[in-house]
């Protein structure tokens, strides 16, 4: 059976620092034009994440554009913020057109011609990341998405990627997951998928996880997009 890939979508083809330039527009004038628009919206995404992670514990679901909205009002009062319902609005329609990385479109377009199955696969509802693939110009990249948002749970629960395996009719051997979110490589691989990390900055860390007395760690750790699809493609069958 053909290599198929899980492809998570957003801090991996998507950058959801795209957001930093309405920030700055938010945060211009006035009182506010002193917040560090970078440390802003890495606490905004890192409130994101946790949010998911707690919801999914508690299995107290709501989608994640919910826990897109509570994450972006803690970071208001962490950094003393009052945001208006207007600039609340904008900064979260930003979610909606978030930009694709830059070297995401040429590996996406690769890897589909030489005939390897990609799915979306993402804790974004599949509305949503359809939308967002769409304006960022790669959707027809994909064989379809995958949306953690039928299970009513959030990754890493094991559900997600075994949710995958029968929407995508994949054999869980030759299925990847191409993530840049180290949490997301853990839960791939901790049920049989073989995992790509995207580390696309120096600074980014993995985590140190062991199951039993063996540390995981991704199958291989790349810079970027077009390094996947280098290894994907020179070891394709």
């Amino acid at each position: 059976m053909a290599i198929t890939l899980a492809c998570d979508v957003y801090g991996t083809l998507i950058n959801t620092h795209g957001v930093i330039e309405q920030l700055q527009k938010t945060f211009s004038n006035g009182p506010d034009s002193a917040v560090d628009v970078v440390k802003f919206s890495t606490l905004w995404r890192d409130k994101q994440l946790e949010y998911s992670f707690r919801r999914g514990l508690m299995k107290s679901y709501l989608p994640f554009s919910i826990c897109t909205r509570d994450a972006l009002r803690y970071t208001a009062s962490v950094f003393d913020v009052s945001l208006t319902e207007q600039q609340e609005s904008e900064l979260l329609a930003c979610y909606a057109v978030l930009p694709a990385f830059d070297d995401v479109s040429d590996a996406l377009k690769q890897l589909n011609e030489a005939g390897i199955r990609c799915f979306a696969f993402s804790n974004g509802t599949a509305a949503a990341v359809e939308g967002l693939l769409s304006n960022a110009g790669i959707r027809d990249y994909f064989d379809g998405i995958v949306s953690v948002d039928d299970l009513q749970t959030f990754k890493p629960n094991p559900d997600v990627y075994h949710y995958f395996i029968k929407q995508a009719k994949a054999d869980i051997d030759q299925t990847w997951l191409v993530s840049s979110n180290p949490f997301d490589v853990l839960g791939a691989l901790s049920v049989g998928f073989k995992a790509a990390w995207i580390q696309r900055t120096t600074a980014a860390k993995f985590d140190t996880w062991c199951l039993g007395d063996d540390k995981i760690e991704p199958t291989i750790t790349v810079d970027g997009l077009p390094a996947c699809a280098a290894y994907l493609l020179g070891n394709k069958g």
